[in-house]
């Protein structure tokens, strides 16, 4: 189904014949780099524009020669899925100088460089700007000493910056995440899970040390007051978020010093026992050992004496105070390292290409920008913008995040005494309906304990829709869903059954159970329920009650809503796959791959996998093809081949035609491509709903679900009228989405207008503008439409709460 026309810009228009840009990547490594890079090199080249590459970052632009280097379409290739910059990264001290932004400038002007893409941290965005600003002068300096002739200096007159921010540790102002970050948090995430198995084993506790200290340099120019701010504000992004998608006992930031006395409280919790107030965490009680506790301590974690807070501290105090077998992990740079994950791949491809873009509009007086991202929109923001507000508001501006992250952590890990629980008597059930998606139990678990921490009983329904009118339905406890983050598929169990045909006996559970709210996670089906629960409520009140939906499917094809709970996790397993077809023909003759992904009639996983995974096509059903459409394809396959490439990727969406099935294109390719390449192919089917979810998925379906649970506490406030609760407007039966920018409660009754129910997906699809970036980055000779490119925006210090769609990490 192809999308409504809009106004269309296309970069045609925008040429870049007789631009050269140069693309380095500075400071730190970070996973995902080279997608930055990949992406520079082929829209640079797309456009007509001359694209270099600076070896070793800045050192290199200092040192010129052979660290500066023409990129061609095949330099990038096979770059995609390696963790790590390529290109080389070194910290420069000459740069720092004048005399080396001197010679920098030199080395520039004698391949005509105008426009930078500079892909690293703060520092080195900050080191680009202060080049920029010094440029006419450089060149000015470099006529007197007659280095270069006089008339350079008007030919090449303006230094063009753009930024990328690359940084595991998530902490430039301006964009929700930075590329590498979800790496690093798949890196540790994927070490507390094989921990947590041994710690189980053999009742353990462990402690683990988490990287995210500010490693800007210190530069002798007025940037030395920037970064001596940064560190007395460093951000421990990764620790307190990775506390978070485990589900870690206790956690340790610099940001939040713990209160005096927290050794007692961490052991008291450590060991499930109360202390008395005459008693110190060296004389228990008693102690009811649980089988694994997991602390994480951010590296510089301080006291509120400023005392460092260290690992072997930590285990110390646990073995002598419970006597608990305790272990010490340093996670170290194995957080940096790795395959860079689908998020961070498609994030930096984006980002590349819009980097680019910006390049191309630039004029003289147009500001130095970073390209950044809010919410799930690319946007623009001046980069010494970014940079004043990190210096004067960071602490402000990373407050209310960090606020939020550590409220929800301490509101899901820390369960309050009986006593100090407020009184609802409120009963929320809460069930899974559709195809199971990893993140479900994520989700489950921030709604029951959310729910509990609000006062209200809950309930939990097994088997969905079925288990409710069969009376599966039970209460569920603080302590019943420890341990379900990490946890793939549905622990409540999940089916597709729709509530219709079983409104009576699901009316008669409800009066049973007293259900006052019910929180819905899952798929097209589950929408489909809560429109046929609220249709019910003209002939049962007992459907008059707060209903919210959280949507929950790898498919992504959910109306009103950007992103689903599981689809990242399915991405990682096409991309993960994808990556190990196309090593397997390593070493051998050219090869082609077709690759069936799921989805129904939902293009989204062949289109953002296949971008993710470097492929050189993938089908859907929104964008109809015929047999020229394929036979074009072949032949592109079959000229790539012959010149350059040794494999290609094609991905096919299960129902994207019903003639031209994976066996026929499979068939074709191998027909077409004898003498060139050969063909293989592979159904990925269920794997793709299987395995632990991804962090992504975790903190996803945690926070949004802790969202609609206090959507539904408000609620059930407002509709409670003469002893009971009473909810049949439409604005009490809502789908919780994230769309562009915005987190938003939807009501689905409104919803119906903009999906197409036959297919189960949504008439628009945001994602559809991403798949010319594919076929763009494949070589393809298309139209890439940019009116919804980003434009240059100010950033904004507070973003409203009702706007704030980072909260999907």
């Amino acid at each position: 189904m192809a999308q409504p026309d809009s106004k269309k810009i296309f970069f045609e228009n925008l040429s870049g014949a007789g631009k050269a840009i140069a693309v380095l990547t500075s400071g730190g490594d970070a996973q995902g780099m080279n997608a930055a890079v990949r992406a520079v090199v082929r829209m640079g080249l797309y456009v007509g524009a001359k694209v270099y590459f600076i070896h070793e970052g800045y050192q290199g632009m200092v040192d010129g020669e052979e660290n500066i280097r023409e990129a061609t379409w095949e330099s990038v290739s096979s770059m995609l899925q390696v963790g790590g910059t390529v290109i080389g990264s070194a910290r420069c001290k000459e740069f720092r100088t004048h005399e080396g932004r001197l010679k920098a400038a030199y080395n520039l002007v004698q391949r005509g460089i105008t426009n930078l893409c500079v892909i690293g941290g703060d520092g080195s965005l900050t080191g680009a700007n202060l080049f920029r600003e010094e440029w006419s002068g450089l060149l000015g300096e470099l006529v007197d000493q007659g280095l270069i002739e006089a008339d350079a200096v008007q030919k090449y007159s303006a230094l063009h910056i753009v930024g990328m921010v690359g940084s595991i540790d998530n902490d430039f102002c301006g964009t929700d995440m930075t590329i590498g970050t979800d790496s690093a948090l798949h890196r540790i995430i994927e070490v507390v899970d094989a921990i947590m198995t041994t710690a189980q084993s053999h009742q353990r506790t462990f402690v683990l040390e988490v990287m995210g200290r500010h490693c800007g340099n210190r530069p002798s120019t007025p940037a030395f007051i920037y970064h001596i701010v940064l560190s007395l504000f460093p951000l421990r992004y990764l620790a307190l978020v990775s506390a978070l998608a485990c589900g870690a006992d206790w956690v340790l930031i610099p940001e939040m010093p713990p209160e005096d006395g927290w050794e007692e409280k961490m052991c008291e919790k450590l060991s499930c026992v109360c202390f008395s107030a005459s008693e110190t965490c060296y004389s228990v009680i008693q102690t009811r050992m649980k089988r694994l506790n997991v602390i994480i301590v951010a590296e510089g974690a301080i006291d509120r004496s400023n005392k460092p807070i260290t690992t072997d501290y930590v285990k110390n105090l646990v073995v002598k105070c419970l006597g608990f077998d305790t272990r010490v992990t340093i996670l170290g740079h194995v957080q940096r390292g790795g395959t860079p994950s689908a998020f961070d791949r498609i994030l930096a491809s984006r980002m590349g290409v819009e980097a680019v873009l910006a390049l191309l509009e630039t004029t003289a007086n147009t500001p130095a920008c970073v390209v950044s991202l809010y919410g799930n929109q690319s946007v623009r923001l001046p980069l010494m913008e970014c940079v004043q507000m990190v210096i004067i508001h960071r602490p402000v501006f990373y407050c209310r995040s960090f606020e939020n992250n550590l409220k929800t952590y301490k509101l899901l890990a820390h369960r309050k005494p009986e006593t100090e629980l407020p009184t609802s008597n409120f009963n929320v059930a809460v069930l899974n309906v559709g195809a199971p998606a990893a993140g479900m139990n994520a989700a489950v678990r921030s709604a029951v304990r959310v729910g509990i921490s609000e006062g209200h009983k809950m309930f939990a329904v097994s088997d969905g829709f079925e288990g409710f009118y069969k009376g599966q339905i039970k209460e569920i406890k603080w302590a019943d869903v420890g341990g379900w983050t990490g946890q793939g598929g549905s622990l409540l169990g999940t089916k597709r059954t729709l509530p219709a045909k079983h409104v009576e006996k699901i009316a008669e559970q409800m009066r049973k159970h007293n259900i006052n709210a019910l929180l819905v996670i899952g798929g097209f089906e589950a929408f489909e329920s809560l429109l046929q629960l609220f249709e019910a409520r003209a002939t049962y009140e007992e459907f008059c009650i707060p209903m919210c939906m959280l949507p929950a499917t790898i498919s992504n094809n959910v109306p009103a809503t950007d992103l689903s709970i599981g689809a990242d996790t399915a991405l990682n397993a096409i991309v993960e796959t994808c990556d190990r077809i196309k090593q397997s023909a390593s070493g051998t003759k050219r090869r082609v791959f077709i690759i069936e992904t799921m989805g129904g009639y939902c293009g989204y996983l062949a289109s953002v996998g296949g971008l993710a995974a470097g492929a050189d096509a993938a089908y859907i059903y929104e964008e109809p093809f015929d047999i020229r459409d394929l036979q074009a394809n072949v032949e592109h396959l079959t000229e790539k081949m012959k010149t350059s490439i040794q494999r290609g990727l094609v991905l096919r969406n299960e129902n994207s035609n019903d003639n031209y099935t994976t066996d026929f294109i499979y068939q074709l390719y191998t027909e077409e491509g004898k003498g060139v390449f050969d063909c293989r192919k592979n159904v990925l089917g269920h794997m793709q709903q299987g395995g632990a979810p991804s962090p992504f998925d975790r903190n996803f379906g945690t926070k949004i679900s802790a969202k609609a649970m206090q959507w539904i506490s408000k609620k059930l406030v407002e509709t409670f009228r003469h002893g009971k609760v009473f909810a049949n407007t439409e604005d009490s039966c809502c789908l919780l989405g994230m769309r562009r920018r915005a987190l938003v409660f939807q009501p689905v009754v409104q919803l119906k207008e903009e999906t197409d129910f036959v297919h189960r997906i949504p008439k628009e699809q945001w994602w559809l503008k991403l798949r010319p970036l594919m076929k763009i980055l494949a070589k393809y000779k298309t139209s890439y439409d940019v009116s919804d490119s980003g434009q240059l925006e100010h950033v904004v210090c507070n973003r409203p709460r009702d706007l704030d769609a980072s909260v999907a990490m």
